[in-house]
């Protein structure tokens, strides 16, 4: 079993942590590929090029996601959302990707290196997030596959919710260690176990 003392509270090495049972579990997530894409969905030409050359289907209602065989697409504005790559998708031409979606009245941005995920999971999962940030993350509220943006702490974050007891958060690069740090203090009280690093899937 892994030391629970203070001085451990924040480490990445996979173990249990804290005072309590472990009824969370956290982790980082490996993001394979992240796109921004812009756009207007009443425009066809731009619509039926993103579903060609991303092959993703764009979230049309705000705080949704759409889930394809290699990418999730989360809304972000009524013209902007971003697409993340599932497991290993197969490689494809970003620049002429990039080229066609501005063809078509669209834009594309290869943000990948902008962003880290961590997955935040276990029956007290909604209640540690509730902690830090203000966002109502009951289920009624919060759907499953349900995405929105907020502040986790005083970080801007994107929340995904993949399952009642499972959350993905997506922070600034610059602040992933803050983040992880800040997660595992509010944690801490009740026990969490760090896993892994998996792949976002």
């Amino acid at each position: 079993m892994a030391e629970s003392s203070a001085l451990t509270i924040g480490s990445a090495a996979p173990g249990r942590y804290g005072a309590g049972d472990a009824q969370l579990q956290l982790g980082a997530l490996t993001l394979n590929g992240v796109w921004n894409v812009q756009g207007r969905t009443d425009h066809a030409p731009f619509v039926d090029e993103v579903r060609r050359s991303l092959a993703a289907e764009l979230p049309l209602e705000p705080n949704t996601t759409v889930r394809s065989d290699t990418r999730t697409a989360f809304w972000l504005g009524p013209e902007s959302w971003l697409l993340a790559a599932r497991g290993r998708p197969p490689a494809f031409d970003f620049v002429t990707a990039r080229d066609v979606i501005m063809a078509s009245g669209g834009a594309l941005f290869d943000v990948s290196a902008a962003r880290v995920a961590f997955a935040i999971n276990g029956s007290g999962a909604a209640a540690l997030l509730a902690r830090r940030c203000p966002l109502d993350f009951h289920p009624g509220a919060f759907p499953v596959e349900g995405c929105a943006q907020s502040l986790l702490g005083h970080v801007g974050a994107l929340y995904y919710r993949r399952g009642i007891d499972a959350f993905i958060v997506m922070v600034p690069r610059s602040f992933a260690r803050d983040t992880w740090h800040l997660l595992c203090v509010s944690a801490a009280a009740d026990g969490y176990d760090v896993e892994p690093t998996s792949t976002f899937v």
